[in-house]
């Protein structure tokens, strides 16, 4: 919580571009302090590169600064009250997994976008709840 709002971080793939930014525009007018990812390398805009010089774009593929995209959403995580998980279509992909996986190991609640995903926790208990639920309680 920051004074009275409480603090989202939002997860999940970047490939879902337009739903980070509807998410964080409800969950903005809905009271809270919204967390997002960035850049958005999977959605395929251009716009992310734009502008990037030959040397700058071959960084942002090593695995060094895919280690420090990572490290940083964690403190994102630790920053936030809870995690949102953008999952369109119940997709949770390989980067997102451990994202939910840290967020419930520092025992922030975990919300899911779409509450029928099948994740590794869930099916050894791990307990997601829905988005209303969580975010009335935390008002």
């Amino acid at each position: 919580m920051q004074g009275k709002y409480p603090v989202v971080t939002l997860c999940g793939s970047t490939r879902f571009k337009d739903e980070f930014y509807e998410a964080q525009k409800r969950l903005t007018l809905e009271g809270n302090i919204v967390i997002s990812v960035d850049p958005f390398g999977h959605a395929g805009n251009q716009e992310v590169w734009d502008g990037m010089d030959e040397d700058t774009l071959s960084k942002w593929f090593c695995v060094k600064t895919k280690e420090m995209i990572v490290d940083m959403h964690k403190r994102k995580i630790d920053m936030a009250d809870s995690s949102y998980v953008i999952n369109v279509g119940g997709y949770i992909g390989e980067s997102t997994r451990p994202e939910i996986n840290y967020a419930e190991k520092t025992g922030k609640r975990c919300i899911i976008l779409n509450h029928y995903c099948n994740t590794g926790n869930a099916r050894r208990g791990i307990r997601y709840e829905i988005r209303r639920s969580i975010l009335s309680n935390s008002k």
